[in-house]
This record gives C-alpha cells, structure tokens and sequence, in this order.
C-alpha cells in the first residue's frame, strides 16, 4: 500500500472519491469562516466540512470560489439539521443549502443526527436519495446515527434504495466507538471522525506526551495521525494558519502497533453532544 498523502483518497460507496483528511469549520464565526478555509485551501487542504447548524456554508462556498481552485478539485460536505427533518423539510433544506453556498451541487450531505424518529428519518433519507439521483450531492450519509438507527435505515435501504457512504462522529482515543466503527467498515462506509482533537481537552495527556516525544510531532498530530491509521477521516478544525498547517503535517511518520495499543485507553468520553444514545 502507497504511504498515505494530504492528497490520498478513499472510494466511497457512490463510486466517488473523498480525500483522506478534512477540513472542519464547525464553532467557527461566519466572519472568520471564510479566511479560515481560504488558508486550508492554500495549505493543500481539499476536503471541507460544514453543515447547516454551523451558520457558514456562505461563508465556504465564497472560499471555494475564490480559491483559484477548480471546484470538481473540492470535497464539500453540509448536513441537515436535527429541525429540517422529514421529507418534505430535508427537500427544501437541499435546495436553501445550494443557494447559500451558491452552489450547483454538494459532493457529501449528512442528515446531522437521528432525531425526529422513525418516519422523520426515513423521510430524510428519502429525500437525499432523490438529490443524490438529481446530481443534487454526489454522495449521501449520516452522522452521530447509533447502530439502532442505522439498522433501521439498513432495513428501509433494502427496499427504499440509496447506499450509506459515510458516517460521522466524535472520534478519538478516549471516545471508543469501537462497535458503531465495526458496523460501518463493515459495510465499506467511509468512517469521518469530527472533534478528533477531543476540544483541546486531552493535549495534557501523558501517552500524548509521550508518543510526541518519541516521533518529534505534538499531542494534536498524534491524535490525528491515530485516526488516519484507524482508516478514518479526521476533520481537525483551526483559525490558525499554523495549527492548520500543523494538522496537516501528518504523514511523514507513523504510530507501531505498541503506539496503538497505549491509545486504546476503553474511555467514552465525548466533549460533544452524543445523539447515537437517543433511543427514539
């Protein structure tokens, strides 16, 4: 296997391709959004990840255009929010989300969470399957979906049509998703792993030291590289041009399997919210 590249890609389900790393705006200020992944975009970045509930698809569209790139060149994701959910309000939450980001299509949409229950869910489905046939988005998938839930939707797939391409969570070594991972690798779904720097919260961590030390990169590289070897897709988030950077400056190093096994610490403890426990 070719040593993993900023550039490298996986195949998702749909046929289309994603790249390996991400970039992730969530938390950040539409003011500041479109500065911010003007300078991932520079610093070779081609994956960006938004949603409706971040306020700041403008803000990227405005990015992708003015990056000089062409857009067939970008990955762009949003997500349909927990209050557009339904068939008929996911429909119209694909065609606002277009004219926001003053786009002609999305590469990736994401229903956001599992909320609304069953008939809502499915109805969101529905309604990705029909943009996705539209040309509407490439690619379609779910976020922060339990196994429950994505056994419902496996169920309703067999006969309602569309494939899962990805699905994202919160994802780190001490949030073990281990079994939700299982399920969707399983399947050959892209795993995306959103907050993979856990906030911030863990970079006092003694393996983090540790493991940094040994291969000369920070606590935040570790991490990230940690999610790579996993074969996920890790969208670190940043405003600043260096630690944008730095998150990308993944791939000149690798973790062996005694840096691994210290990284698997059985821990779930998300710093965000956690809707795969929702039992609607």
């Amino acid at each position: 296997m070719p040593p993993l590249t900023l550039r490298s890609t996986y195949r998702l389900n749909s046929g289309h391709e994603i790249p390996i790393l991400g970039y992730g705006v969530y938390l950040i200020p539409a003011s500041q959004t479109e500065r911010a992944t003007l300078e991932a975009l520079k610093t070779g970045y081609r994956h960006v990840d938004s949603a409706i509930m971040y306020r700041n698809e403008k803000a990227c569209g405005r990015a992708l255009k003015n990056s000089g790139l062409p857009r067939s060149e970008i990955f762009f994701t949003t997500k349909i929010p927990p209050g557009s959910m339904g068939y008929e309000r996911t429909k119209r939450a694909v065609e606002t989300s277009l004219r926001e980001a003053q786009q002609e299509y999305f590469d990736l949409i994401l229903i956001h969470a599992p909320y609304g229950g069953k008939q809502d869910r499915l109805g969101s489905w529905k309604a990705l399957v029909e943009a996705q046939k539209a040309g509407k988005t490439k690619s379609i998938g779910v976020s922060n979906y339990g196994i429950h839930h994505l056994e419902e939707l496996e169920n309703y797939i067999d006969g309602g049509g569309g494939k899962i391409d990805v699905g994202q969570y919160e994802l780190h070594p001490w949030l073990d998703r281990s079994g939700i991972v299982e399920w969707l690798q399983k399947r050959d779904v892209v795993v995306q792993a959103y907050s993979p720097l856990a906030h911030g919260t863990r970079m006092g961590e003694k393996v983090l030291k540790e493991l940094g030390g040994k291969h000369g990169k920070s606590p935040a590289q570790v991490m990230i590289r940690w999610g790579l070897q996993k074969g996920f897709v890790p969208l670190p988030k940043s405003v600043t041009p260096s630690r944008i950077s730095e998150n990308a400056e993944v791939f000149d190093f690798e973790l062996d399997e005694g840096d691994m096994a210290a990284l698997e610490t059985g821990e779930y403890s998300p710093t965000d919210w956690d809707p795969t426990l929702d039992s609607d």
